[in-house]
C-alpha cells in the first residue's frame, strides 16, 4: 500500500479487514481430497483423488514429508499447493506422512524411516499406480531420507529423485556453524543430549521455536509487513497459511533426534557422502537414478552452499541438476514465486525422466499377478479395518469401489 493510499487500495484494504473479521481469514485452507492406501508404524501413505476435469496419466509422484513438519507443507493453501498443481495437471500424486509422534516412539531411530517408511511408501505407490516407477520428491529432511533410501536400496522402483532444501554440509549453515565447536566440546554430555533423553525427543514447542528462529527478521517485521500490505489479499492469505503450518509442527522421536544432533549437527557425517547406519555404510555415490536439487536463494535453514554440496557426491547418478530458486526454506517449495519457478522446473524434470506408455503397459501386465497375491496376503488388515487410524473409514473404502 502506498504511503498515501489510492482509492482502490483503500477499498481492497477495507474488504480484507471485513473478510478477516467475518470469516476468520482470507486463505482458502481446504485440503485436497485424498484416500489412505497404506499405513504402518508412523507411516501413512495417501493417494490424492484425481481432478474431475483432468485424467490421471503418467508416472506417479510421491511427496516425502520431513520429520517434525506437517504434511500441509505440500498442500499449504489453494493456489499455493504443490499437491493441487500436480493433481490439476493430471499427475498421479501421493504423499507419505507420519502422524503425531509421542513418548512411546522415543526409541525409533533414523533407520525406521530409511529402512522401512520411505522404501515401503515407494513400493506401495508403484504398485497402486500399476507398477510404474515413482518420481520421489522430498523437502528438507524428507529429501535426505529419500536420498539415503535410494542409495541403500537401489532396487526401489524410482524414476527420479528431487531434493528441495536438503542441507548435506551443515558446516555451511550459518545457524549451526558457530555452535559446532561448542557442541563437540561437551562431547555428548551436554544439556541438549540430557534434555532430549529426558523428554524422549524434541517437543513441538521447541521445534516450532527453532523454525521461527530461522526467519527471525521476518518474525520481527511481520506486523509492519501486514500493515503495509493490508490491501494485498494474496500476501495476507500466504501469511495465514504459513502461520497455520508453523502452529502444526510435530515433535521429533528421541533416538532420531539424537542421531540427527550427533551425526549431522556435530559430526557433519553426510558432508563426505557417507552415512553409517546399524551395521553398514550408506554411500550417496550408489544412487543410480537422476537427481534434481533445489536451493532457496534466501533459505536460512538450508542455504545454497549447504544444499549444493550434494551434487559432487552423486557420482553414480544418471544425471544431476542443481537449481537456485527464489524463497526461504518453505517459500521455495510452496511460496507464491514457486508457481513460476520451482514447480515449472519440477514439471520439466518429471516429463524428462518419465516412462512412455508402451513401457508402462508392459510393466503393469508383468506385475499384475504379483499385485493380486500381495493384496490377498494383506486381506486380514485391509483398508478401513485398523482401529488405530485417525480418520473415518469411508474415504478408505472408496478406494475399493
Amino acid at each position: 500500500m502506498d504511503l498515501i493510499p489510492k482509492p482502490d487500495q483503500v477499498v481492497s484494504a477495507a474488504s480484507n479487514v471485513a473478510h478477516k473479521m467475518l470469516y476468520g481469514g482470507l486463505a482458502d485452507l481446504r485440503p485436497m481430497p485424498r484416500t489412505l492406501i497404506d499405513d504402518g508404524i508412523l507411516r501413512e501413505v495417501y493417494h490424492y483423488r484425481p481432478s474431475g476435469t483432468v485424467k490421471e496419466t503418467g508416472d506417479p509422484v510421491l511427496l516425502v514429508t520431513p520429520l517434525a513438519a506437517p504434511a500441509i507443507c505440500y498442500d499449504l493453501r489453494r493456489g499455493c499447493s504443490l499437491v493441487e498443481h500436480f493433481v490439476t495437471g493430471g499427475r498421479p500424486t501421493y504423499l507419505v506422512e507420519y502422524g503425531e509422534v509421542s513418548f512411546r516412539d522415543r526409541n525409533l531411530g533414523m533407520e525406521h524411516w530409511i529402512d522401512e517408511v520411505v522404501p515401503t511408501a515407494i513400493r506401495e505407490v508403484s504398485a497402486h499406480a500399476g507398477g510404474r516407477p515413482v518420481h520421489v520428491i522430498g523437502w528438507s529432511l524428507g529429501g535426505i531420507f529419500s536420498l539415503l533410501s535410494a542409495a541403500d536400496q537401489p532396487d526401489l522402483p524410482i524414476a527420479s529423485l528431487t531434493a528441495v532444501g536438503s542441507p548435506i554440509d551443515v558446516s555451511l549453515v550459518p545457524l549451526v556453524a558457530p555452535l559446532r565447536p561448542l557442541l563437540n566440546w561437551v562431547n555428548g554430555r551436554g544439556p541438549i543430549t540430557k534434555g532430549y533423553q529426558l523428554l524422549g525427543g524434541a517437543p513441538k514447542p521447541l521445534v516450532k521455536w527453532a523454525f521461527q528462529l530461522s526467519s527471525f527478521q521476518k518474525m520481527v517485521t511481520k506486523p509492519l509487513a501486514i500493515a503495509t500490505h493490508i490491501d494485498d489479499t494474496e500476501f495476507l492469505a500466504q501469511i495465514e497459511a504459513v502461520d497455520r503450518f508453523t502452529e502444526n509442527m510435530i515433535a521429533y522421536p528421541g533416538r532420531t533426534f539424537g542421531q540427527l544432533y550427533h551425526r549431522f549437527a556435530k559430526g557433519n557425517q553426510l558432508a563426505q557422502g557417507e552415512f553409517d547406519l546399524d551395521d553398514r555404510t550408506i554411500r550417496l555415490a550408489d544412487i543410480k537414478v537422476p537427481v534434481l536439487i533445489f536451493g532457496g536463494s534466501t533459505d536460512g535453514i538450508a542455504p545454497v552452499p549447504a544444499v549444493e554440496a550434494i551434487a559432487p557426491l552423486l557420482t553414480g547418478s544418471a544425471e544431476v541438476r542443481f537449481d537456485i530458486v527464489p524463497g526461504g526454506h518453505l517459500g521455495m517449495l510452496t511460496g507464491r514465486a514457486a508457481r513460476q519457478t520451482t514447480w515449472v522446473v519440477m514439471d520439466e524434470w518429471i516429463t524428462q525422466w518419465s516412462t512412455d506408455e508402451k513401457t508402462a503397459t508392459t510393466k503393469r501386465s508383468s506385475t499384475k499377478s504379483s499385485s493380486a497375491k500381495s493384496a490377498s496376503s494383506k486381506s486380514g488388515s485391509g483398508i478401513g479395518t485398523n482401529p488405530q487410524r485417525r480418520h473415518t473409514s469411508s474415504a478408505s473404502r472408496a478406494l475399493k469401489k
